[in-house]
């Protein structure tokens, strides 16, 4: 029977063997490039040709294995890479404007969601009499959704001309995007979040258009984590009891969001690397309509083709590019600390 030490030691190898096969693709790709330099001053000028064209491909390989592959087999794997997210926007300057577009962005979300075979639920949404929408929270269910939406959060601004101006003038908008990580409440207490001693629990009647489920049921719950200060209000649902489960939900989501956020702060002697880029006071993305541009000021990256990414496809490049930075930035820091 296997011992505990045993079970360690094969669950070490089995996370290192992604490695072993990268680290013999690179000899093994090595040692044909180096067989093959002779052929590059072949007097025959197709030989020489043709041993150029590979030893180009080859080369490109290497570089791929070195920049791409081995920097994130590296970093130590995600703590997250299981989670799902709860992701929140709020309207910000712009007014209605604001609020169209946080409405384009909530699409934007719901269709990439989509497209990563993520389920995707409004738990809660705040329309503005004016058209669009003031604030909405979306639970998206599905393995790694935390870890590829986190990248998002931050102020998103678009520039463009709204439909009710006459003088063809560009308005400038913002939306706050804050994406959470999703845990359940039996989670949370297991990841000791909070303690119900510190919970502060109050029922009250929802406030709505009227009727009889609204006047004669206390079915809003409003929750406060007295130590934080945190507030959780949520009314949306048709009984208290889900009402109470999604406040607890969207609590457990800000608390575990704050402990990932200090562990981060704890891991990192500058302010430079995630924690800037998850600065939500930051401007983070500009959407140019007349321009037709999407660019992210973190990795100075930008997309020519808006609507593609409005409709989720063109985000996945996005949200790869910065995943990609945030593993380069965690080598450079893993490299710093043991130098």
């Amino acid at each position: 029977m296997a011992t505990p030490e045993d079970v360690a030691r094969l669950r070490q190898l089995k996370e290192t063997e992604p490695l072993q096969v990268a680290w013999d693709d690179w000899t093994s790709t090595r040692k044909v490039l180096e067989d093959m330099t002779p052929l590059l001053n072949d007097p025959d000028p197709a030989m020489k040709a043709l041993a150029s064209e590979e030893a180009s491909e080859l080369d490109q390989k290497l570089s791929n294995i070195l920049k791409e592959t081995l920097p994130s087999l590296l970093v130590p794997p995600s703590t997250t890479a299981n989670l799902s997210a709860l992701v929140e926007l709020k309207s910000g300057v712009g007014g209605t404007e604001s609020s169209l577009f946080l409405a384009t962005l909530l699409r934007m979300y719901m269709r990439f969601s989509q497209s990563n075979s993520w389920q995707a639920t409004v738990v809660a949404d705040n329309e503005n009499e004016g058209g669009g929408i003031k604030d909405a929270i979306v639970e998206i269910k599905g393995v790694g959704a935390y870890d590829a939406l986190r990248w998002e959060s931050g102020v998103h601004r678009v520039q463009r001309v709204p439909a009710t101006e006459s003088g063809g003038r560009v308005h400038t908008s913002t939306v706050a995007v804050i994406v959470l990580p999703l845990i359940e409440e039996k989670d949370a207490q297991k990841e000791e979040l909070y303690s119900m001693d510190d919970i502060k629990l109050e029922v009250m009647r929802a406030r709505g258009a009227g009727g009889q489920h609204v006047n004669k049921t206390e079915s809003a719950v409003r929750l406060t984590h007295i130590p934080t200060g945190i507030t959780v209000s949520m009314q949306d649902e048709r009984s208290q009891h889900q009402n109470r489960r999604r406040a607890f939900q969207v609590l457990s989501a800000r608390l575990m969001d704050q402990k990932i956020t200090r562990e981060i702060a704890q891991r990192r002697a500058t302010k430079n690397n995630l924690i800037k880029s998850a600065d939500r006071s930051e401007k983070i993305r500009t959407y140019n309509y007349a321009q037709e541009r999407v660019t992210d000021h973190r990795i100075g990256f930008s997309v020519m083709n808006l609507t593609s990414v409005l409709e989720g496809d063109a985000l996945q490049e996005f949200t790869d590019r910065l995943r990609q930075d945030f593993e380069e930035t965690a080598m450079e820091d893993m490299l710093n600390s043991e130098s």
